[in-house]
């Protein structure tokens, strides 16, 4: 997940919200208005998001003669913004038209009756045929209907400083066949540049999905099939020696101290600060993370590195000892969706077309570093060249995976950087820390759980 940081609601926002209670009648006060909330970055030359919304906003209202759009930034790490919206969608006075949901919160906020399928206005929609059919199940529950529009993925992979890597002895064409190649390159590192951190896991509590799926899920998923949850029995998987074994992977890196101080690596912010510090200052010489990160090293980006693209070097993250397929990927994406509460869904909708037009589409993949999820948008030439390292990103797709789509994830999820944390603070092993997450695995998912050797 795109990392952000601690819940700090713009003034903006806060009045934005206050007049939405206010004014009494919710999202339907006003027929002509949509309300549309999304989550703004923490780091605040960061606005791309803002800038794109409010592009379309423009075209929206002129296109639409007499309709009006409010935008409700919330600037807020992922967690907190989730927490947020889903408070503001509890209520009709509150509830926004149009919301911005993670792909892995879409399911457990769909169970609790917060979106409104969209299958009507699909079904007379010729651009939901452009749409690759893994984004189309990203956004669909359960009960078979869709709930949200995907705007993008993403895949993950390692990023690395070539000129670290000179200096340590090691190759500028670096591809780790192991995860043990991966150490042997960081201890090479700590020995020969000892002023900089050898590598990035993210890992604990604090950062929220982050940690979860860029830190543990990228080891786990190499482990072997279905290590989290078996779709075949319906349920999650416990007692898995893959599951071990990612945790121990995080725990040499740190008792080793091969990644960064453990204080750093548990800031809710260590996100922004591999992007903006980390890597730009040649402070860290590996990084496990996501395809978007050069959005940020542009022109537009909020930190500025035109020598990105030449210092640093990607390579596909291995399967745990090389076995097949040898690569692993994560990815994810978000959605929009339209709120049950919503009196203005038409209005809502017609704002996703306006998003979601050619021109807009391939622009947001662009100025989001995006991978596309939609067949036009993959061909179109501004999309290809866009980006150094988007053509290595897109090949990742066909070695990735999917976190399991079932509305009590994000519990599981929370549980997995508790197990995280432990490992990586404490003298707990990796074993006690997974015994402890299949304890609480079994009361989470109501006992539908099956052990795994």
């Amino acid at each position: 997940m795109r990392p952000t940081a601690p819940l700090i609601l713009t003034a903006a926002t806060l009045v934005a919200a206050a007049g939405l209670t206010a004014c009494g009648g919710g999202s339907g006060s006003d027929p002509d208005t949509v309300k549309i909330a999304y989550n703004r970055s923490t780091d605040n030359k960061i606005r791309f998001k803002d800038n794109f919304l409010a592009g379309v906003k423009k075209e929206f209202e002129k296109a639409n003669p007499g309709k009006k759009v409010k935008l409700i930034p919330i600037q807020a790490q992922d967690n907190d913004y989730a927490t947020k919206v889903q408070q503001m969608m509890r209520s009709p006075k509150t509830a926004p038209d149009l919301v911005y949901e993670d792909t892995f919160r879409i399911n457990s906020d769909i169970t609790a009756g917060y979106l409104r399928p969209l299958d009507d206005y699909l079904a007379k929609w010729q651009t939901w045929d452009q749409f690759v059919d893994t984004a189309k199940a990203a956004a669909k529950a359960e009960d078979g209907k869709t709930y949200g529009i995907p705007d993008g993925t993403d895949t993950r992979g390692l990023w690395f400083n070539k000129d670290i890597f000179a200096k340590a002895g090691l190759p500028a064409d670096w591809q780790p066949g192991s995860w043990d190649d991966i150490l042997a390159a960081a201890r090479t590192i700590k020995k020969k540049v000892p002023d900089v951190t050898p590598l990035n896991v993210y890992t604990g509590k604090a950062p929220g999905e982050t940690s979860v799926m860029q830190g543990f899920e990228m080891l786990v998923y190499g482990t072997g099939e279905n290590p989290l949850y078996d779709p075949k029995a319906k349920k999650w998987v416990t007692g898995g020696k893959g599951f071990e074994d990612a945790l121990g992977f995080i725990k040499t890196v740190y008792s080793e101290k091969l990644g960064p101080d453990v204080s750093d690596a548990l800031d809710p912010n260590v996100g922004t600060t591999v992007f903006s510090e980390w890597l730009p200052e040649g402070k860290l010489a590996i990084a496990l993370d996501g395809s978007w990160l050069g959005q940020n090293w542009l022109k537009t980006g909020g930190k500025p590195w035109p020598e990105w693209s030449k210092t640093l070097g990607q390579a596909a993250m291995p399967t745990q000892n090389g076995q097949a397929p040898g690569k692993v990927s994560m990815s994810g994406g978000w959605t929009w969706a339209i709120t049950a509460k919503s009196k203005n869904p038409d209005l809502a909708w017609k704002f996703i077309e306006q998003m979601q037009t050619k021109k807009n589409a391939v622009e947001w993949c662009v100025v989001d570093a995006q991978i596309a999820v939609r067949k036009d948008v993959a061909k179109d030439p501004r999309y290809l060249s866009a980006m150094p390292g988007i053509t290595f990103f897109t090949n990742l797709v066909k070695y990735t995976h999917y976190r399991p789509a079932l509305p009590v994830y994000p519990q599981v999820s929370t549980a997995i950087g508790e197990a995280m944390e432990s490992v990586t603070t404490s003298d707990t092993s990796p074993a006690k820390a997974a015994k402890s997450y299949a304890d609480q695995l079994k009361t989470i998912a109501d006992g539908a759980t099956v052990a795994k050797d």
